[in-house]
């Protein structure tokens, strides 16, 4: 956990693209692995959750980030992209509303993009200036 404090950023990009890599390969693996035994329909249950640990690690990394960000932007955009990502996730765990894929991996994508990008540009170079 200290880790993903200590190194918010990179852990963030890190959770973003797993996130992503998760959502799009789901339907690739199950479909083929589970029509080969027989039964098209299911997933395992842990996989179906990890959805909620990439939300747990990326909320974790957003917060931290956002603490040590140089840039008052950074935290609005940090937080809306993360909280978009989590309403996305939630609709597709109780099918609120019938969304594509896309904006799924869109918010990934960007999250990732935006955890970079502060990464690089963003970080305090003295103690002081991110209070």
């Amino acid at each position: 956990m200290k880790l993903i404090l200590k190194k918010s950023d990179t852990f963030g990009a890190i959770a973003s693209t797993l996130c992503m890599i998760h959502c799009f390969a789901t339907p690739f693996i199950f479909l083929a692995n589970t029509c080969f035994v027989g039964d098209c329909g299911s997933s395992p249950s842990w996989w179906k959750n990890l959805d909620y640990v990439f939300l747990i690690i990326s909320f974790f990394a957003v917060h931290s980030s956002v603490k040590k960000t140089s840039k008052e932007f950074m935290k609005t955009a940090l937080w809306i992209n993360w909280t978009a990502l989590f309403l996305l996730i939630i609709n597709e765990k109780l099918a609120w509303t019938s969304l594509p894929e896309t904006f799924i991996y869109i918010t990934a994508i960007g999250l990732a993009v935006l955890h970079i990008y502060n990464l690089k540009y963003c970080q305090c170079s003295t103690d002081g200036c991110c209070n």
